[in-house]
């Protein structure tokens, strides 16, 4: 797994990190409530009983999963955002960002898309609040590259987008780094239109 993916932490690759990865893969495939521990252990060269070394349950592995997902967005975008440059420039770098991590991690992206109603309320609340303070991320720098665009219509545009960044499960037909282009243009294309 590359040391970038959100589900891993630092440069070294750990035996949790690799059960989630593992998780998420199947979780995509075949849904949360489709895995059972046996099939996550096996995945990872151990027994399902095993996993219990590492996570309490099933339940915390996606909780985990998707809180490690939703913080590595928002340290991410803070990143860019701090990266100075021309408000154009800090937008360019955001939604590359977002598209990297797209193209690299389609299967976190279904898992989100699919499985958030399944986490605690706890973990459900966490990653709400993450993913709502990096909107606003998308909020602040789309509002300085885009003068006079209002909150409402700069989050209903961020939103809109990431839906377009987002559907890289769904339709993989050009090499990544030619989609990972199309998107981008079409990324930014559709937010400067949001004026």
């Amino acid at each position: 797994m590359p040391s970038d993916s959100p589900l891993v932490r630092g440069e070294k690759t750990t035996r949790r990190d690799q059960i989630l990865a593992a998780a998420a893969e199947l979780f995509a495939r075949h849904g949360f409530h489709g895995v059972g521990i046996d099939e996550i252990g096996a995945a990872v060269g151990i027994s399902g009983p095993a996993l219990y070394r590492h996570f309490r349950s099933k339940d915390a592995m996606l909780g985990e999963m998707l809180t490690s997902i939703s913080r590595y967005l928002l340290d991410g975008g803070k990143a860019r955002a701090d990266d100075g440059g021309s408000p154009d420039e800090v937008l360019a770098g955001l939604v590359r960002f977002h598209v990297d991590f797209a193209l690299s991690q389609p299967a976190l992206i279904t898992v989100q898309e699919r499985n958030l109603a399944n986490l605690s309320e706890s973990d459900r609340k966490e990653v709400r609040a993450l993913q709502r303070r990096y909107v606003e991320i998308w909020v602040s720098v789309l509002q300085a590259a885009v003068p006079g665009l209002g909150d409402v219509r700069a989050r209903s545009a961020a939103h809109a987008v990431f839906g377009l960044m987002n559907s890289t499960p769904h339709s993989r037909h050009l090499p990544d780094d030619e989609l990972a282009d199309l998107l981008t243009t079409l990324a930014l294309g559709a937010l400067y239109a949001a004026a």
